[in-house]
């Protein structure tokens, strides 16, 4: 037990004025992959984190950032802060560009941790 709540914040850049549906997308992708990095990775404290997340209903968060400076630093902090983080880059079938950043996940990881990189940001 983690001993707290813990919660994944999905940041996703307002900028490129997604679609509904593709924002959608693009937040779920950069879900999984974060989950996936926690279960293909090894690492024992995030496994622990994921676990906790899974029992208390996986709580989530979508935010918003207003470029792809942001969500790189959004992403680097959250590395640096040594939390399971992913980013999305748009394989360009449909609205976007090849290789576009749209979305960041950061967590699941303890909520106070996550507020530390993600708590300013305005919901999306």
């Amino acid at each position: 037990m983690v001993g707290g709540e813990v919660k994944q914040a999905i940041v996703i850049r307002r900028d490129l004025k997604m679609g509904r549906g593709k924002a959608a997308a693009q937040a779920a992708h950069a879900s999984c992959e974060a989950v996936f990095k926690i279960i293909y990775g090894g690492h024992p404290r995030w496994k622990a984190w994921l676990d906790e997340w899974r029992i208390q209903g996986q709580k989530k968060v979508v935010l918003r950032v207003d470029s792809e400076k942001e969500l790189l630093e959004i992403l680097r902090r959250a590395l640096e802060e040594g939390l399971p983080a992913s980013i999305v880059a748009d394989a360009g079938h449909t609205q976007l560009p090849p290789g576009t950043r749209t979305a960041v996940a950061v967590g699941p990881a303890p909520s106070d941790r996550v507020d530390r990189i993600t708590g300013h940001l305005k919901l999306y």
